[in-house]
């Protein structure tokens, strides 16, 4: 049995009221709004500590060895979680799924907060990333469920709205609680605080969501090989194509502050300046950017976007003055605009019965890929600043050109996530 959607066949158990959600859209499905009052308050409380954590662990005892094994371990726990995270979605249901992560997340966040030396807090992230990573298939299937293709990139920009406005008021709460308790005390605070929301979210989630399909298993869920060849040409040109964007962006991203401040001379506050500048445009773009691929297809602003991404290194390395610097990053900013049509390209083109799997296999595959480009960017940083950002540029190119290449999707609705709906 497929579950069935129309825009019309909301009854009023399925809509969610109140002030939380006063800023949807009326119809929106109950399962969605649970979902991003989860993404917000979630965020809201991470980034009260997420940037302060490599300080928290010199407090507590590491050295920088052990601070760059945190930041590697981020990147691999974001990988291994992927496919699993996604196994379960479909396997046991969204429900479950997001009460197991947000419960995960929750005693991760306890274990960073209580933590009296060093290692504790590496023991903590395993149950931390699982949501940050574990429920993000899950996110995917859950939008993919509820809403017809045509809100699905609406949908998603509001979702990555969700995740990244907390960057710009939590983030400084944080650094206050820091400044007036210090680094240890202050970061143990922040993630108290996130316990309670923690715990807000997951009776949110047990009270309000809804699972709609059934729970029985998928006999390919299991199998990332069968989940991959499952997937649709289209999908995996996709795949090949996104790959190589960011790969290209993973070569060039922790060299494009050290190439502002050190080859442009650019002050650390000026380029702070030049980062909220970016980020306030992807912000900004979002919303239209969705909106826009649900009403003209997804492809040409997939297209668009990837093309920002070659144009940014690229941008900045000619930028010649503070004006040309300004317009690299609003570049850098609207290489965002694309990524809810391209999210929701990947639900549309999803097989039904295992959309959360496949969400989590092309994460697998992409992040794992990704992984070695930052090391790649550091040798040819060595050898010339400018090669890194050169590389970037052309490997992500190359990824516009695949995507190009790539004939358009023809979805049957019928055998896609989210089912006839779509």
């Amino acid at each position: 049995m497929r579950f069935t959607h129309s825009e019309n066949s909301q009854t009023p158990d399925n809509r969610v009221s109140g002030p939380i959600f006063s800023t949807f859209r009326s119809g929106l499905d109950r399962n969605v709004a649970v979902l991003a009052a989860s993404l917000f308050a979630l965020s809201l409380g991470e980034e009260l500590w997420q940037a302060y954590m490599p300080a928290y662990l010199t407090a507590l005892g590491a050295g920088g060895v052990m601070v760059g094994l945190f930041g590697s371990s981020k990147d691999l726990l974001d990988s291994l979680y992927q496919y699993p995270g996604g196994w379960l979605a479909d396997r046991l249901g969204r429900r479950r799924a997001l009460l197991i992560f947000t419960g995960l997340a929750t005693a991760g966040y306890g274990v960073y907060a209580a933590a009296p030396a060093w290692p504790f807090v590496l023991a903590g992230l395993v149950g931390v990333m699982a949501w940050k990573a574990g429920a993000f298939p899950t996110t995917f299937a859950v939008i993919g469920d509820a809403l017809p293709r045509s809100r699905r990139a609406t949908a998603f920009a509001v979702q990555s709205v969700l995740v990244r406005v907390p960057r710009v008021v939590s983030a400084p709460l944080g650094g206050i609680a820091i400044a007036s308790l210090g680094i240890i005390a202050g970061v143990r605070l922040s993630c108290a605080i996130t316990v309670v929301l923690g715990l807000a979210v997951l009776v949110v989630q047990h009270r309000n969501f809804r699972d709609h399909r059934p729970t029985a298993p998928s006999q390919n869920a299991a199998h990332v090989r069968a989940v991959f060849s499952g997937m649709p040409p289209e999908l995996r040109r996709l795949l090949a194509a996104d790959c190589l964007v960011r790969i290209g962006e993973g070569i060039a991203a922790s060299f494009i502050v050290l190439f502002v401040t050190q080859v442009k001379q650019v002050s650390v506050a000026e380029y702070g300046v030049l980062y909220a500048i970016q980020q306030a445009v992807a912000i900004a773009f979002y919303l239209p950017g969705g909106r826009i691929a649900d009403v003209t297809g997804r492809r040409g602003v997939v297209a668009l976007t990837f093309l920002f991404f070659a144009a940014f290194p690229l941008a900045v390395r000619s930028a010649a003055s503070h004006a040309g610097l300004v317009g690299a990053f609003v570049i850098g900013g609207l290489k965002e605009i694309g990524e809810p049509a391209r999210k929701s390209l990947i639900v549309d083109l999803a097989p039904d019965d295992r959309c959360a799997s496949t969400v989590g296999v092309y994460y697998t595959i992409r992040n794992f890929l990704v992984v070695p480009a930052g090391v790649s960017g550091g040798f040819l940083w060595q050898r010339a600043p400018h090669l890194s950002l050169d590389a970037a540029m052309v490997v992500s190119l190359a990824g516009l050109i695949v995507f190009l290449l790539t004939p358009g999707a023809k979805v049957d609705p019928a055998e896609h996530c989210g089912g006839p709906h779509s």
